[in-house]
């Protein structure tokens, strides 16, 4: 027999069975679990465990609890998976909304029921005994947990993930975006001009870039006389300093064209630079040297551009937006004037249009009309002809 059962309480059942011999060792590999309620739970819980190891998926019970699968998790995987500033973020999200909840749970005994009621938790409102969180955020802590614990599936320490059998709270989709005005643009342009923000202003509503894209842009990544701007990397920062990174996508590589009264701009930007470095003995910039930067040519962290742009909204009284909305407004003024969403999303560095239009979707309302004209312009001579 490979394996028995024997009473061990009222409502309780001990199993013991036979893994057979371990490869390793030789050593035969017994093991034992309890299980509650009737008998026939207990020797239907006794065939699962023994058909589960002649079909390899067996997993050894274990005391480990939900925070030590974490710091495992954290320590030994996500280093060398993931960039340091999201995992920075996994680690926040874990040790505030994850850890304080189920952290002592066992890792074997964790069910969708109990990811249900964390997210439950984390959504009721502080006077209720929650966190208060938005949807949004217990979204992003169903996302870490799901791609977490599938990695214990995969490591064989639980036989199947709980996060994929849990419905993350549903997310009220708004199509409010913040973006400048036509007329806001020209009043924050003349606001900045002669500050040294403006140049990477300029360029970040021409071009779309994300503030790390702009902040690691080198002179030898602009070609003036070709009018484009090249996409090569980004800087990031985290609470262990500034690193460059290559962009997370293929499409986020990519080359970006640029308007003559743009070109004229930077030209101006590399001449002011130029003057700058000769003033304090520095000599002339080397080719990889930043495009924006620091007197001393070190890099502009992308929080020091954040900080100072919301410091200028706030003293001269500027249109209430974050820096983030000049790339959101580039877009909009694309879609506008009825660019294709194809030419859009390889401009901002999506991965894919469908993000694109995730984005922007509300932007495209306005073409209904115009496809109701093409399809008047086709039918009406098919129907004129009938008659």
């Amino acid at each position: 027999m490979r394996g028995h059962i024997r009473r061990r309480g009222r409502n309780s059942w001990g199993l013991k069975f036979d893994l057979g011999r371990d490869p390793a060792t030789g050593k035969r590999q017994t093991r034992y679990h309890t299980v509650r309620g009737a008998k026939r739970a207990a020797q239907a819980e006794l065939t699962r465990l023994l058909a589960g190891s002649d079909q390899g998926s067996y997993v050894d019970p274990s005391k480990t609890t939900v925070a030590d699968f974490l710091t495992r998790w954290e320590t030994d995987w996500a280093p060398a998976n993931v960039s340091p500033k999201t995992l920075e973020r996994y680690k926040e999200l874990l040790a505030q909304h994850v850890r304080p909840h189920i952290g002592a749970s066992r890792l074997q005994k964790l069910k969708a029921v109990d990811l249900a009621g964390l997210y439950g938790r984390l959504q009721r409102s502080k006077a209720e005994g929650g966190s208060g969180l938005a949807p949004r955020t217990v979204g992003h802590v169903h996302r870490l947990l799901h791609r977490v614990l599938g990695h214990a599936v995969q490591w064989n320490l639980i036989v199947s993930n709980p996060a994929a059998s849990a419905d993350p709270p549903r997310v009220q989709q708004t199509t409010e975006i913040e973006i400048l005005a036509p007329e806001q643009i020209k009043t924050v342009l003349d606001a900045l001009r002669g500050r040294w923000i403006y140049p990477i202003t300029i360029l970040a509503l021409a071009t779309g870039a994300r503030r790390g894209e702009l902040c690691a842009l080198r002179w030898k990544d602009v070609d003036l006389d070709a009018a484009r701007v090249r996409v090569e990397r980004s800087l990031e920062q985290t609470n262990a300093g500034l690193r460059f990174k290559e962009p997370k996508t293929k499409a986020g590589r990519r080359s970006i064209s640029i308007p003559p009264a743009i070109v004229a701009e930077l030209r101006a930007h590399w001449r002011a630079q130029q003057e700058q470095r000769l003033a304090v003995g520095a000599g002339r910039a080397p080719e990889d040297a930043l495009v924006f930067a620091r007197p001393d040519g070190e890099p502009i962290a992308p929080d020091t551009l954040t900080q100072e742009w919301a410091r200028l909204v706030r003293i001269m009284k500027l249109p209430k937006v974050t820096f983030h909305a000049l790339r959101h407004t580039h877009a909009s003024q694309l879609i506008a004037n009825g660019l294709d969403v194809v030419t859009v999303s390889r401009r901002l560095g999506h991965g894919n249009p469908t993000i694109t239009l995730n984005v922007y979707s509300h932007l495209f309302g306005n073409t209904d009309e115009r496809a109701a004209a093409i399809v008047e312009a086709t039918m009406s001579a098919a129907l004129l002809q009938r008659e």
